[in-house]
């Protein structure tokens, strides 16, 4: 059966082949309290569904109307044997019927669709204890599919990270995914807080980061087509009990 952790999910697991997010638009912060709640009772009432199942991670938008669910499986195959119609030979464990039951206690949930990545590259430090009080979620897209971009942007961003003498004291640690169709990067960033992000950005300069070459050179890349910014709270793990 599903345990219930507060610790937050380490992006950086090397046994984590499938990482997957997704955000539903539910409208109002006490939908958002009734679908996570939701989503905890659907989901401990049955079994675990698959050994290749990580954990289950669920945040609330600092919006007020979004939920972002960030999932970790070994394999893209494991999680599409998850999502499957039920069959005779395996009634239990599937995607559809937790769905359900959610939709049943808070109609109306607006999915916005899955995005399937793999994590590429993260920035923090080894000693750093600090636990995040708010997760920043930056997704960057493309124009068209380049898996080259996807990885030469990032590094673009780490080597900047890396020069940058005047990095904000409130960020903790940054986790850079590639979309498998190539025309995205998102990066999970953790920070102290949210009014760390928010003082972060209205710093001089031109977002994140100094006002410097290096950081020009990230937000001015070739292709670079929309990158927008979300801020979230944790709000419940689920892992193999």
């Amino acid at each position: 059966m599903p345990a219930r952790v507060q610790t937050h999910p380490d992006p950086a697991r090397p046994e984590i082949g499938a990482p997957f997010f997704s955000v539903w638009r539910v409208g109002t912060p006490l939908r958002q309290q009734r679908t996570v709640e939701a989503i905890g009772a659907a989901w401990e009432r049955r079994p675990w569904p698959s050994d290749d199942l990580l954990g289950y991670h669920v945040y609330t938008g600092h919006d007020a109307s979004t939920l972002l669910h960030y999932s970790q499986w070994r394999s893209e195959q494991a999680y599409e044997a998850f999502a499957s119609p039920p069959t005779a030979a395996s009634p239990q464990g599937h995607r559809q019927e937790r769905v359900d039951e959610i939709d049943a206690a808070v109609p109306g949930i607006e999915r916005l669709g899955l995005g399937r990545y793999r994590h590429y590259r993260s920035v923090r430090r080894p000693d750093d204890s600090r636990v995040a009080g708010c997760v920043v979620i930056v997704d960057i897209e493309f124009e068209g599919p380049d898996s080259d971009r996807q990885r030469a942007w990032v590094d673009a961003v780490v080597e900047a990270l890396g020069a940058d003498f005047t990095p904000h004291p409130g960020g903790i640690s940054a986790h850079f995914h590639l979309s498998t169709d190539g025309t995205r990067v998102l990066n999970y960033a953790e920070w102290e807080s949210a009014q760390a992000h928010i003082d972060a950005l209205a710093a001089p300069g031109d977002g994140i980061g100094s006002a410097t070459e290096l950081w020009e050179r990230v937000q001015t890349w070739p292709g670079l087509k929309s990158s927008t910014v979300s801020r979230y709270a944790y709000a419940l793990g689920l892992v193999p009990g």
